[in-house]
């Protein structure tokens, strides 16, 4: 701090309100005070001598506060450096006074800039910026431009016809392509409380960036931008609405402490541990330290944990030949070998009755013929996996049944003075998967074991049985990971979820026709297992890349591609979406520095000398003068230069300035964007 400033330093500290549990000074309180004309701040300013005639006028005996230098001086360089929010640097724990705790049941999580929105990022995927934020309070003006509605262009229906230009938006499929924060806040006038699922993708805040976005925001800035995004996607969701986000190790816990106290921590529902790959091998280089990471995770809360619904079952499918080899391989027996191959002439023996007393008739069976696994195998020269594909059905073991049908079947045999080696009965259940239709079941030896047939606790899937098992918090789809980077019939090398794990999720939490949101749409897996499962989606996405793979990828959908999911959803195309942008300002600079030559570079920055949509930050005269210098740079110094300046709060045309003529907006514009933001 400038030596100018101490004395200003020592006098504000006086005030207990403008100072942190670390003794540091807090800016914004100090700015709010100011702004606010706070009557004892004002008297500690007017008490000294010095900061008196620094900062206030006396005009005919009235003292008049200088708020303009006096704000400019807290902004300035040489004053508060460092301090914005309520704390300078460290992320905390706090109670409901901001007081730094270990334990408390009134907890948030609290961290830098928290109460600030985070500037917008362009399109550029290699840019390196710093991060600006904007506090909510002190630059409202600032927040309410950034997230205010932004005019609708370019918006296309795709459908298996080809596409066709539309100025009409009804809530339909959408594909939109901007800044997923100010597209969320768009969402708001049509969509408020209509998405039912929201799953998202995010950014890992990894050190490595494994996808093409700035992955490597600093922890507290991170932390801004999901805060910033979930108070928005919170008010997009239904009442029964759900949200699950994907994530690694790196920021889970924080963003669980985050999601705590933006849902509330009642509305917590679970977290699912996702086994995305499998390890094997020793590991190398550094690596040794740590285990090698193939567990991701989803943090599912509920807008309304009362309101909810419950989610529907979700079952792991094992091919049974390849179940039977687990249990050979672990020394486990398997139970299911048999094989009723001929059931026998059925012959009528005598009637009994059930507990309402309805009719039980008890046949006798002649000549059952009866095989292993293994046998069959040997005799018709085919592999055992071939036998429980082919007689699937009539495999069974043998099982003492827990219920009263057994015991009366063998009191009416003793009244007969029958015994038998193999019967069968035929009733109508009172209850069970086979409640209310005739049934029939098979009873071998004396002590009438009962036949458990495999079908009963496997399903078959294309000629194949599998065994179901109910799954719990830990998801495997690492079978699901093959060949992922050909689903859709687009590559894309990293980051891409598999369609399966997305029918999981939208199956369990949703019904058709539901509302499916994805900020983070990349390659488009959300729509397409959307739209295979028929629900509608909303997907967000800013990567001009990442847009073109998503319009390829669901255009092969309605086109009926046959990757992913489609065999299992039974899809054979159809269905139609919308692509759509919002309209670029000063994006349209940052799509022409990315793909200008040297010489236009030049002429960008000529260009940009003097014009609304450089930041705040640079210095108009310090710009102007330095282009010589500029001039000298190699091609990507200019580039990088210019991608720096550009003000990333004026990326696109706001929605409220579309009548002006400066903005070129047209007729066909103006009416889908009044369709777009019309419930």
């Amino acid at each position: 701090m400038s030596n100018n400033y101490v004395f200003l330093n020592e006098l504000l500290k006086k005030d207990k309100r403008l100072v942190s549990s670390e003794g540091e000074l807090l800016k914004n309180k100090i700015l709010e005070l100011s702004l606010k004309m706070d009557n004892d701040f004002l008297k500690l300013l007017t008490s000294d001598k010095t900061v008196k005639e620094m900062f206030f006028k006396d005009i005919d005996g009235i003292l008049v506060f200088d708020k303009t230098h006096f704000n400019w001086v807290m902004d300035s360089k040489d004053f508060l450096p460092n301090s914005y929010t309520a704390f300078k640097n460290d992320i905390m724990l706090v109670d409901s006074k901001n007081k730094s705790v270990m334990k408390s049941n009134d907890t948030v999580l609290s961290f830098p800039f928290k109460d600030c929105i985070l500037e917008m990022d362009s399109t550029d995927e290699n840019e390196k910026r710093e991060e600006i934020f904007y506090n909510e309070i002190l630059a409202k003006a600032d927040v309410d431009t950034l997230l205010s509605k932004k005019v609708i262009t370019n918006a296309i229906k795709h459908t298996s016809k080809g596409i066709t230009p539309v100025n009409v938006i009804d809530k339909e499929n959408l594909l939109i392509k901007g800044n997923n924060l100010v597209a969320l806040k768009s969402l708001l006038p049509k969509f408020e409380e209509e998405v039912k699922l929201v799953y998202w993708d995010i950014l890992y805040n990894t050190k490595n960036d494994i996808v093409p976005y700035n992955d490597s925001f600093k922890h507290s800035s991170w932390l801004v931008m999901m805060k910033n995004r979930l108070e928005v996607v919170k008010q997009l969701l239904r009442p029964d609405g759900v949200i699950f986000v994907q994530s690694d190790d790196n920021e889970i816990h924080y963003l669980k402490v985050l999601m705590d106290e933006i849902f509330g921590r009642d509305n917590y529902v679970n977290t699912i541990s996702v086994n995305m790959k499998n390890v094997a091998g020793a590991s190398g280089g550094g690596e040794d330290k740590r285990f090698k990471k193939n567990i991701e995770y989803l943090l599912i809360y509920a807008k309304d944990y009362s309101e909810m619904n419950k989610f529907k079952a979700v079952y792991k499918y094992t091919e049974i030949s390849e179940l039977v080899e687990q249990y050979k391989e672990n020394g486990v027996s398997w139970k299911y070998t048999s094989v009723l191959v001929d059931k026998g002439e059925k012959e009528y023996l005598a009637s009994t009755v059930d507990g309402s007393g309805d009719e039980i008739k008890i046949y006798l069976r002649k000549n059952p013929v009866f095989k292993s696994v293994s046998k069959l195998s040997k005799d018709e020269g085919i592999s055992e996996k071939e036998v429980y594909m082919k007689y699937g059905h009539r495999i069974h073991q043998t099982a003492m049944p827990q219920s009263s049908i057994r015991p009366r079947v063998m009191e009416k045999l003793d009244e007969l003075g029958l015994k038998n080696e193999f019967l069968s009965i035929e009733y109508v259940p009172k209850s069970g998967k086979n409640k209310g239709q005739l049934y029939e079941q098979f009873y071998k030896g004396e002590k009438l074991r009962l036949l458990a047939w495999l079908k009963d606790v496997s399903e078959e899937i294309d000629g194949e049985l599998y065994k179901a098992d109910i799954q719990g918090t830990f998801w495997d789809v690492v079978g699901d990971t093959k060949n992922l980077t050909k689903e859709g019939q687009v590559k894309l090398n990293n980051g891409k979820k598999p369609e399966a794990l997305l029918k999981t999720i939208i199956e369990c939490s949703t019904s058709e026709n539901d509302i499916v949101l994805d900020a983070y749409f990349g390659s488009g897996t959300t729509g397409a297992a959307s739209l295979k499962l028929s629900r509608r989606f909303i997907g967000i996405e800013q990567l001009n890349s990442h847009v073109e793979l998503s319009l390829e990828r669901l255009t092969n959908v309605i086109n009926g591609e046959q990757s992913g999911i489609s065999k299992d959803a039974n899809w054979n195309g159809g269905g139609s979406f919308i692509s759509l942008e919002l309209k670029q300002l000063s994006e349209s600079y940052v799509v022409r520095i990315n793909e200008a030559s040297d010489d236009e570079l030049m002429n960008i920055y000529e260009e940009l000398i003097g014009s609304p949509y450089v930041s705040y930050k640079v210095d108009f005269i310090d710009f102007e003068n330095k282009i010589d210098d500029f001039k000298a740079l190699p091609t990507d110094v200019k580039r990088s230069i210019l991608m720096g300046v550009i003000d990333k709060n004026t990326l696109y045309v706001n929605y409220d300035d579309m009548d002006d003529k400066k903005f070129n907006v047209t007729d066909d514009e103006k009416a889908v964007s009044d369709s777009f933001y019309t419930k």
